[in-house]
Parts: structure tokens; sequence; C-alpha cells
């Protein structure tokens, strides 16, 4: 079966190691730069992994948070370690496009505005190129690559609405630029996808004020990419830590990357330091993958 990425729904303004995604502490130092402060940031796929640790780097930076995932319960809980009035959560399956407008108008009408999007949410499992079947297929598309572009297109008509633009960031993976040891070709395909489509919509948008770009993960510890090396190392018949041993040995820092380091990436995007960066794919991966 597919393994599901976080993707709720959340109810709720503004322009794995466990550590790598904690919520932010209540007390700030005085010298803190909160850059995001009165901006508002719909996340897909928040409940666990990379989305998890995204809000909570954005949080970290002030931005009032509408959290999304089929999981209700965990994004809840997000919230609520987010702290009261800086998050609520929303359960969305983003493959429904009537969720997606949901999920989009109640950001909009919890925070007068959508400033930023991350289209976080996706799905996938590990399978060989001739196991794929048609359903497969369509279950990874309909979330990774329908899904991402109907959340872009629904959160940019808002953005273009306010008449002060936002950030887009769609996550999309160094599976999209063929790295060939991802879970499955139809993953890779429907990556790729958002690849492109960002690129274009980065072009089309801009006249607008929106910039939209895509980060690329490499290997990633997550609760999902915990669950893929389990069942890669299953097929292959290896022990679980050999595979993770042998596969990290390729990566040229030597380790997996932790969803902290992606959130990072995403928070820089969305914030001052993006402003002239749009139509971008960037890798944050260990140098696995060097294009």
């Amino acid at each position: 079966s597919l393994v599901r990425a976080s993707v709720s729904k959340t109810e709720g303004r503004g322009f794995e190691s466990c550590h790598s995604c904690q919520p932010p502490s209540s007390s700030r130092g005085p010298n803190t730069l909160l850059q995001l402060e009165g901006r508002s940031a719909l996340v897909t796929g928040a409940g666990r992994g990379i989305g998890r640790a995204i809000a909570v780097a954005l949080a970290e930076q002030g931005a009032s948070l509408l959290v999304a995932d089929v999981d209700f319960d965990a994004v809840e809980r997000l919230a609520g370690e987010l702290g009261e009035g800086r998050a609520v959560a929303f359960r969305a399956d983003v493959s429904d496009l009537s969720e997606v407008d949901r999920m989009v108008e109640q950001c909009a009408a919890t925070y007068g505005s959508v400033d930023i999007l991350v289209n976080n949410a996706a799905v996938t499992r590990f399978v060989d190129v001739m196991g794929i079947t048609p359903g497969d297929w369509d279950d990874m598309h309909s979330v990774n690559a329908r899904g991402t572009f109907f959340t872009m297109q629904r959160a940019a008509r808002e953005m273009i609405a306010s008449g002060v633009g936002g950030r887009i960031v769609n996550i999309a993976s160094i599976a999209g630029k063929g790295f060939s040891g991802t879970s499955n070709a139809a993953y890779a395909a429907s990556k790729g996808a958002v690849i492109a489509m960002t690129a274009v919509a980065a072009h089309q948008l801009g006249p607008y004020g929106i910039n939209v770009n895509s980060v690329c993960p490499g290997l990633t510890r997550t609760p999902l990419g915990d669950e893929l090396a389990g069942q890669a190392a299953s097929v292959k018949g290896l022990p679980e830590k050999q595979f993770r041993d042998e596969r990290e040995a390729t990566i040229p820092i030597g380790r997996e990357c932790e969803p902290r380091e992606i959130a990072a990436m995403v928070a820089f995007l969305v914030g001052p330091g993006g402003d002239a960066i749009t139509g971008q794919a960037i890798n944050v991966d260990g140098g696995l993958l060097n294009f």
C-alpha cells in the first residue's frame, strides 16, 4: 500500500531527529529577528517529517500558520505545541480539490490573507518499475502533482487578489531530477512535474509579486524515509542497518539530511533572503546529486 506523507485539513495573516522539528521556545532572545511576523503561511503535509519541521521553522520566524494534513490528530497536536494563536489545524486531502478550496479559504478567513504557501503533501512507496500499477501512478500523481498544482493555483488567486503578492515553495525531490535511488519511477515523474510547474508558474506569477521555487530534498531522516528504507532493505534482502550504512556512504557529507535542514532552506526562500530568487529547483541533499 502507498505510504502517505502527512496531508491534512487545518482550520484557523501575514506577508527527525526529534530535535529537528520541535516547536519554538516560548522565550526568545532580545536579538531574535522575526522575519515573518505578521505573515500567514499554509503548510500542507505538516503532520510529521519535513512538513512538521517547516511549520516549526516558520513559526520560529513569527509566521501565523494553517497546518494541514490528512492526519488531523497530528496537526492538531502540532498547533497546540506551537502555542496559542500561532497555528490552526485543518484536515485536508489535496487530491480532493473541494478540500483544497476549503483549506485555502480557511487560511484567508482566519488570517485575512495567504502570504506563504508550502506545498509539502506527498505519497509514495518502494516499488520496482515493473511493479508499479495504474492505481499507484494515479494515487501518487493525484497528490504529488495534481494536488500540488491546484493548491498552488488556488493560493495564488488569494495572493493576486491581495495586491501584495506572496511566496510559494513546492517541495519536490532529487527524484524529479532523475536520482536513480528514488522510491519508484512514478514518484520521480510526479516530482519532475513539480519542478516543471514551478518554473512555469514563477514566470507567469512574477508580475503579481509572487515568487515560486521548489526545494528538492535528498535522502532525509523522516518517518516516511524510515518506512521506505525498511521496504527497500526487505526487497533487497539486506538488514536495514546495512542497507542504510551502504546508502549513506554514497552521500558526500556522509549522512542523510535532517528535516530541519530542508526547513531552513524553505524559511530562507520565504523570508527577505528570497526576494530575488524565483523559478529555481534547489537541492538540499548533502551533495548526493550535483545538478
